[in-house]
């Protein structure tokens, strides 16, 4: 049995809705549209979500592509989600406050059956961690940390 590798990311508040990550010396921005009173500097926390649902299952499948001397010459991931939005403004709502369902849509660009295609993108999703923590229940957990820095 491999030993696990943990993958760490520190998000900062800033003014107004923006937050902030440095993600390996790369700037990420997260914020909410203006016309949710955000100042529209990134994606919303939602859209990096579906984002990274759908950039992972890219990723595995160069890396399946690889491994199978599959030429893939490209792949296209479309992600959509649906969810009420009334329990994260803390309003009273019969819904779960994620994601009620979550779709995904590839198209793959290889010499390949529709039924090979779909074999594919079958066995890409089952290798996809992201795919797996959306489709099983993962143990989440959440506490308080000591202040960093005193203002």
């Amino acid at each position: 049995m491999s030993a696990n590798k943990r993958v760490a990311v520190n998000a900062e508040m800033n003014e107004g809705f923006l937050v902030s990550a440095d993600i390996r010396g790369h700037q990420m921005k997260i914020d909410q549209p203006e016309a949710a009173r955000g100042s529209d500097q990134g994606p919303t926390p939602l859209e990096y979500f579906l984002f990274s649902l759908g950039g992972c299952i890219c990723t595995i499948g160069r890396i399946a592509a690889m491994q199978q001397k599959i030429d893939l010459r490209g792949m296209k991931v479309s992600v959509e989600g649906d969810y009420n939005p009334a329990g994260l403004l803390g309003k009273p709502s019969e819904d779960r406050v994620g994601f009620q369902q979550i779709q995904v849509s590839a198209e793959i660009d290889a010499d390949m059956s529709d039924e090979e295609k779909q074999a594919f993108l079958d066995a890409v999703c089952e290798r996809c961690p992201l795919h797996d923590n959306i489709k099983l229940e993962t143990r989440v957990t959440h506490h308080l940390m000591e202040p960093s820095c005193v203002v």
